[in-house]
């Protein structure tokens, strides 16, 4: 199925590696106009330019706004930004996220309010100013979260990453419900583990035990996220509202 997002304005957040990056060259290969934003500076942003002119990807069509997503003035600027660049805003995909394995009797109370704080809070802030704009301009809009297999189903070493993928799925429902009869659709995607620079860091023996737990035999690759949000922001979705879809190889249909 060929989606068309001409004349389409996005934003992905935590856009220069893995999930993010993927979903904006999905954007871009569709004809939408994309900015993106990472905590990362002009040196990455630049590279990852000269790797998408190489994949004949049209990066006119491309802003880059350094930005961390739980703060709020950072988004503010990514939206303003976005519209003073390319006239408007459509579509939001909220991805940035970090993570990693602790006990949590070992978790710092500050680790704990970071990965709050970019995971639930960013997905909040961004969310937020869209339905500001489309509410303002009576336009209609998308949202895609990005949320976890996590968001259904715990596991040990991930209480702060779960607690926060838990909310970003609640979120996603409470904004579908408040926004459907302004034509505001609010979606979530759900993937289970996937090959991205932070997976390829596990050791073996880890890395093997998290193939194990989906029953597809391999962990999701970037590239199949990236075309489930693409079909939740398409014409072929629009009746598709609230849903939060799991994107994990069947890991949590156990």
């Amino acid at each position: 199925m060929s989606y068309n997002f001409h004349n389409k304005v996005a934003v992905v957040t935590g856009a220069l590696s893995g999930i993010g990056l993927s979903v904006a060259k999905k954007f871009l290969q569709l004809g939408a106009k994309v900015t993106i934003s990472d905590v990362s500076g002009e040196k990455k942003y630049h590279e990852t330019v000269v790797a998408l002119k190489a994949q004949n990807l049209n990066t006119d069509n491309l802003h880059y706004v350094q930005a961390d997503s739980s703060k709020e003035e950072d988004n503010k600027k990514l939206i303003s930004e976005t519209l003073a660049t390319f006239g408007g805003l459509d579509i939001v995909c909220a991805n940035a996220g970090i993570g990693k394995f602790a006990p949590t009797h070992e978790t710092p109370f500050d680790v704990w309010k970071k990965v709050i704080a970019v995971n639930l809070n960013g997905v909040f802030l961004l969310d937020k100013l869209a339905i500001n704009y489309w509410l303002e301009k009576s336009k209609p809009g998308v949202i895609v979260n990005m949320g976890s297999v996590h968001s259904f189903v715990a596991a040990p070493g991930l209480a702060h990453y779960g607690a926060a993928k838990g909310g970003v799925k609640l979120l996603t429902q409470t904004l579908a419900l408040e926004y459907a009869s302004h034509g505001i659709r609010v979606n979530s995607v759900n993937p289970g583990y996937i090959s991205t620079p932070l997976i390829d860091e596990v050791p073996k023996e880890r890395l093997d035990k998290l193939v194990s737990l989906h029953p597809i035999g391999r962990l999701g690759r970037p590239e199949e996220v990236a075309d489930a949000v693409a079909f939740l922001c398409s014409q072929e979705a629009t009746f598709i509202n609230g849903v939060s879809l799991p994107v994990d190889g069947g890991y949590t249909a156990q």
